[in-house]
Parts: structure tokens; C-alpha cells; sequence
């Protein structure tokens, strides 16, 4: 359509309508069928995002699983202790190429941060030196774990601590 022009510009109406135009802005009739069509253009662009997600390989790849430690032994005493920390997924299968980072809780480290990859039976073997204060009888070493890059990992609950107890030397 056509619209009117004055003076090269187009021409409006008081509702800012390119004349012409305000023939549809007052037309009633004409988004009594939207609503319908969008609802069904939705359905068909959600079925067809759903058909094209399942054709792909490894989409379940987006669902994660958490990793849990195991800390053997989960009792010492202060002083230089040797510890095997075992990685595990929710199955109890060990999981290779984590990371493991020892920090101290409620007991301190005297080495600060210790950190160990696992092997391939998932175990990361880890010399720790922890200590308590003198009106301490007990504290906690924290163990986190950075998962395999490229993994389908997380670690996002807190892990099982090391307990420290005074009097609990070998």
C-alpha cells in the first residue's frame, strides 16, 4: 500500500499512524487469531528443539555427578601422618585424575595446603603434619576435591573431614 506523502515525508494521523495504516489499527478483527497462532508456533519450536536435543550424541553429558572422599585413616593425631584419600562417584567407583586439597578445619596444618592427584584406583596418598592448640583435644582437617578436567564431575558438598584428636597417636 501506498502511503500519502507531503513535501516528501509521509503524512500521519493524530494516533502517529502512517495514513493508511489506521485502517488496521482500528480493525478489531485483527489479532482475534494471534494468540492461537503464537501458542501453536511455540508447541511446534519446543517439539522441534526436543526432537533435535534427542538426535544429538552425549546430551545426557549435561547432567553431573557428585564426587565424595574417603579418607583413610578418618581419625589421627596430631603430628606427621601418612593419608590415603580415596575419590569416589555416587556408584563407589574410584575416579582417577582428581584432585585432591587438604586444608586445616578446626586443627591446623603445619604445611599450610596440601594437595594429591589420584591414581587410577582413584586413591591420592597425602603426608599431612596437623596440630592443635594447647586447649584443643580436638579439631578437623578439611578435604575438598577439584575434579578430572573435562569430567562429568562436581564437588559441591562438603566432604568427609579428617577428625584430629589429641591422644590418638599410633
Amino acid at each position: 500500500m501506498v502511503h500519502p506523502r507531503r513535501n516528501g515525508r509521509d503524512v500521519f494521523d493524530v494516533f502517529g499512524c502512517a495514513l493508511g495504516l489506521s485502517r488496521f489499527r482500528r480493525d478489531e478483527r485483527a489479532i482475534e487469531g494471534l494468540p492461537v497462532r503464537l501458542v501453536v508456533a511455540l508447541v511446534v519450536g519446543v517439539a522441534s528443539l526436543s526432537l533435535m536435543l534427542n538426535m544429538l550424541t552425549g546430551v545426557e553429558g549435561l547432567a553431573v555427578a557428585e564426587l565424595d572422599v574417603r579418607p583413610q585413616p578418618d581419625v589421627i593425631g596430631p603430628g606427621s601422618e601418612a593419608v590415603d584419600l580415596v575419590v569416589v562417584d555416587p556408584d563407589g567407583d574410584p575416579v582417577p585424575g582428581a584432585t585432591v586439597v587438604v586444608t586445616g578445619g578446626g586443627a591446623s596444618l603445619d604445611e599450610g595446603v596440601v594437595t594429591g592427584e589420584t591414581d587410577e584406583r582413584g586413591v591420592a596418598s597425602v603426608e599431612i603434619t596437623p596440630s592443635l592448640l594447647a586447649h584443643q583435644q580436638d579439631g578437623t582437617v578439611v578435604v575438598e576435591v577439584k575434579p578430572p578436567a573435562g569430567s562429568q564431575y562436581v564437588d559441591r558438598r562438603g566432604n568427609t573431614e579428617i577428625l584430629v584428636v589429641r591422644g590418638a597417636e599410633a
